[in-house]
This record gives C-alpha cells, sequence and structure tokens, in this order.
C-alpha cells in the first residue's frame, strides 16, 4: 500500500465523502464537514501543514455545525412536514352552523373544507359570520371572531 504524499486528494475525498452522505440523509450536517473539507483542501494546495489542515477542518466544522446549523434548520424546515391542520391555523372562514360551546356544536368552512369548531373565549357565534382558526385541538378548530 502506497502512501499519499498529496493531502489534497485525502480533503477531496472527506469532502466527496460528505456530500454523499448529505445527499443520501439531508440531515444538514455532514454538510458542515464537507464545507470544511473544501477549506482544508484549498489550504492544502497553498501547501500549508498537515497538523494546520486538520485544525482548520476542525475549527471551520464544529462551527458551521454550531452556528449556522439551527438557522438552516428553522429556515429549510428540516424534519418538519406541515400537515393540512397546522396550515389551517391564522386562516379566516365562514360560520355554516351556529357555535356554540355549551351545546357542543359548530361547524365552520375553511379553504372549501368543513370542521366542527369551538370558540377560545365560550362565545356564541351566528351562521354565516367569519372567523379566524386560532388552533387545532384533536379535530376541532378553535376560532374567533374575524
Amino acid at each position: 500500500m502506497e502512501y499519499i504524499n498529496e493531502p489534497y486528494i485525502i480533503w477531496l475525498g472527506v469532502l466527496i465523502i460528505c456530500l454523499v452522505i448529505e445527499a443520501a440523509t439531508l440531515g444538514l450536517t455532514s454538510i458542515w464537514f464537507a464545507f470544511g473539507a473544501l477549506v482544508s483542501l484549498l489550504f492544502s494546495l497553498l501547501g500549508v501543514s498537515i497538523f494546520v489542515q486538520v485544525l482548520i477542518f476542525l475549527i471551520v466544522s464544529v462551527c458551521l455545525l454550531y452556528f449556522t446549523r439551527p438557522i438552516a434548520v428553522k429556515v429549510l424546515k428540516i424534519g418538519h412536514v406541515k400537515t393540512n391542520y397546522e396550515s389551517i391555523i391564522g386562516k379566516k372562514g365562514i360560520v355554516t352552523e351556529d357555535i356554540d360551546n355549551l351545546a357542543s356544536k359548530g361547524q365552520v368552512k375553511v379553504e372549501g373544507q368543513v370542521w366542527s369548531c369551538r370558540t377560545l373565549s365560550g362565545e356564541h357565534i351566528t351562521k354565516g359570520q367569519k372567523v379566524i382558526v386560532n388552533e387545532v385541538k384533536g379535530v376541532k378548530l378553535i376560532v374567533e371572531k374575524a
């Protein structure tokens, strides 16, 4: 087995492996190590010592992972699939059946779908009035007057 004398080949390999892992998992973890490998690859081409290259790889990777991953996860909403009920919060609807919390009745039509609902404050809302969806509890919308 021949010893690899060019460290940029190792950094290129690490970069490719990290990108393949990221493409397979989409977890936004190994991408930061790919950036670290890329920076170390550039420094290896400049002739910087292997110790400094490894140090740069670790510093860049850990800093990116720590400081930018939470922002990227939040912006890209990684691991969070918005379901139908979550997308309806904040939307306006029309009451199709009087809402009365005491009688446990009431329906509202929001974006073409009819939902059972209750009011947030317990007030009675009559048919035809506009409401805003505040939250979803089970299969019922919690609404208030618009």
